[in-house]
């Protein structure tokens, strides 16, 4: 019998050269109810840790590494006790709860405004939200699958996906071959211990660079971040520093040296003069926007670059819908998509509940102004699922701009109700909620991508 591993083109083709799935020619086991357990107890444990995080940090974490093996763990702790189950049950159990938790990058970074405002939504309303933008989100991925996933194997690495499969895969050989998954918990747990908890040494180091205005370099040596850093590899993790490198050594101090001489705060800034902020705030009131900016126009250069293979997956994705009205199930089932009439139809089903039910955009009391709402998450979030999908391939979740597309959802939205003469509280508060809807939408799309 053959050894079970990933081959070499899992993750790189030769000219020529196509991918079989692991489990190509195999009926295993997948969608079952130990797997889905497994995975809702997870994602609420972990969705409760990303969420403090995100409300701490302002930043979320990938949960689809550490799941993946705690799903092992619990899969051993469940009866029958002691198996494992088949690779395909650990993974819907790891999708199920990585996809859980990251709905927490969707609502943390909007929903905290409607309170500060004084507008305190109900539980069932932030439920209602976060459903409607995963909805979407698994939705709207659902075509790019071939393009992204299929046709981009080898170039678009995934890094988290390809780490949980290394890790389903060691588990599913099982033996030996699982120690340098606790191997490696184990000693990420103890020098964050070190770190952390213990501070027997500085977990961020940074200084100021001379002849510099504001110019600071900084370094973090978190396990989590190696490790991600490990999986992305080097042409990749070189990508994300030179982005850091050009915020912290051009944008800051070029906009620290252009105002300088400025005696009046710049918009959106209406406090404190530029010569007397931090490189911090300086990141957080200017370089954020312009980073916001950058990914909205990736993702319509994206999004173009993608009509041809988007239609050819509508194509494909109707010829597959009339094959099986025809009896034909000749399609391979790690080849399967779900059929676009229902793709569609569902997601038209969400787009009309948003408009014509009020419970969710019914800040302003306005029918039309429902149905352009619900036209606006529609829009944006087709266009930031695209984006996402792609992005977390390259960089990772964890990376994951989603803050970004956020706010340029909300910078277009609100610039659609001024030009519409909308404003006041009840339009700030339809505008955060479409870019939440959004926001779970991106977040979603990113991490059932991996």
């Amino acid at each position: 019998m053959a050894e079970k591993k990933l081959p070499r083109s899992a993750y790189e083709l030769r000219e020529g050269e196509t991918f079989k799935p692991y489990t190509h020619g195999e009926t295993l086991p997948e969608f079952t109810l130990k797997a889905i357990a497994a995975g809702i107890f997870l994602g609420m444990l972990f969705g409760m840790a990303n969420t403090y995080l995100g409300l701490k940090a302002g930043l979320t974490i990938s949960t689809s590494i550490p799941i993946a093996v705690l799903t092992v763990l619990a899969f051993l702790a469940m009866p029958p006790f002691g198996r494992i189950g088949s690779i395909l049950e650990a993974n819907i159990s790891q999708t199920v709860g990585s996809a859980s938790s990251s709905l927490a990058s969707g609502i943390i970074f909007t929903i905290p405004a409607l309170y500060m405002w004084g507008r305190s939504p109900d539980l069932i309303q932030i439920i209602t939200v976060a459903a409607c933008g995963g909805v979407l989100g698994v939705l709207f991925m659902v075509p790019l699958r071939r393009l992204l996933i299929r046709d981009e194997h080898g170039r678009l690495p995934y890094p988290e996906g390809t780490a949980c499969a290394e890790v389903l895969v060691a588990a599913d050989r099982g033996g030996s071959d699982s120690w340098p998954i606790f191997l490696g918990i184990i000693v990420g747990g103890a020098v964050k211990l070190c770190g952390s908890a213990l501070h027997l040494w500085r977990e961020v180091y940074s200084m100021a660079v001379p002849l510099l205005p504001k110019g600071r370099i900084a370094i973090e040596s978190g396990p989590a971040l190696l490790g991600v850093g490990y999986i992305l590899g080097f042409r990749i993790a070189t990508v994300m520093v030179a982005g850091t490198l050009v915020s912290s050594l051009i944008l800051i101090p070029g906009i620290a040296i252009w105002g300088a001489d400025r005696l009046l705060p710049f918009y959106p800034e209406t406090e404190a003069l530029i010569r007397d902020m931090t490189p911090g705030q300086l990141w957080t009131r200017y370089v954020r926007y312009i980073g916001a900016g950058a990914v909205a126009c990736a993702g319509i250069l994206s999004l173009i670059r993608a009509i041809p293979t988007i239609w050819e997956s509508f194509r494909v994705g109707i010829a597959g819908f009339r094959r099986r009205l025809g009896g034909d199930q000749a399609v391979e089932r790690t080849d399967d998509d779900l059929g676009m009439p229902t793709i569609l139809g569902i997601a038209m089903v969400v787009i009309l509940f948003l408009a014509f039910t009020p419970f969710v955009l019914g800040f302003v009391e306005s029918t039309t102004v429902r149905i352009l709402s619900a036209g606006i998450i529609g829009i944006f979030a087709f266009l930031f699922v695209t984006v996402s999908s792609r992005i977390v391939g390259l960089v990772g979740v964890t990376s994951n701009p989603t803050s970004g597309m956020t706010i340029a959802t909300l910078l277009a939205t609100t610039g659609v109700f001024l030009f519409l003469g909308l404003q006041g509280p009840e339009a700030m508060a339809q505008a955060i909620t479409i870019g939440a809807v959004v926001a779970v939408a991106a977040s979603i799309a990113g991490d059932t991508s991996q």
